[in-house]
């Protein structure tokens, strides 16, 4: 199982982090150590002082594909979850600067927290689909799918061209605005239109 992650598929959050709306996909790779699964706790870890939260809606890939067609995308996920992107935005910000890859800030230990799955059939519209991340009971995030620069199938067709994709394999699709800092003690909440998934302890 690989994860990969889309960056800037928010414009607004592109905006925050002043980076420029892009012309194609942004992707990242995490391992899949990167998983943090059943709503255990995140630990903060020692390299980074920055640590930021990013939800995100993440694809469970079903089957086998690649150079896979646009028009044929949704028959590659039946499921949806949620996702935290954990980023040690220190370090990735020192990386950026010298043009170095993002991987120590965003492929460490449990950077990827991911909740169960429900059916994309249980959703009346998964393009119109919001989202919302609590902090000690604060909103912090609000997103809606219907805002995405690239769409769930414009996003697999992508990736596939260049990585085939594999039953297992789980795709973040972008973060919007709202990213910020956790610190220990911080109870993070997730809801995918009004489902809560995602409920966990920062440590």
């Amino acid at each position: 199982m690989k994860i990969i992650a889309i960056g800037r598929n928010y414009a607004e959050h592109a905006k925050e982090l002043n980076n420029p709306i892009p012309d194609s996909p942004v992707i990242f790779l995490k391992p899949d150590t990167a998983a943090l699964k059943d709503n255990k706790p995140f630990y903060i870890p020692d390299f980074s002082s920055d640590i930021h939260y990013e939800l995100e809606v993440v694809l469970k890939i079903n089957k086998e594909g690649k150079h896979i067609s646009e028009k044929f995308a949704h028959k590659y996920y039946e499921e949806l979850g949620l996702g935290i992107d954990f980023t040690a935005r220190d370090i990735q910000t020192a990386h950026k600067a010298k043009g170095l890859p993002w991987e120590l800030a965003k492929a460490f230990d449990h950077s990827a927290a991911i909740s169960n799955f429900v059916p994309k059939t249980e959703f009346e519209n998964i393009y119109d689909l919001p989202f919302e991340l609590k902090i000690n009971n604060n909103s912090r995030q609000n997103g809606n799918t219907k805002h995405m620069i690239f769409s769930f199938e414009k996003i697999i067709s992508f990736v596939s061209h260049y990585i085939t994709l594999k039953k297992g394999d789980l795709i973040f699709t972008g973060t919007p605005e709202g990213v910020g800092q956790v610190h220990q003690g911080d109870k993070l909440e997730a809801w995918l239109q009004g489902k809560q998934l995602l409920n966990f302890d920062i440590k």
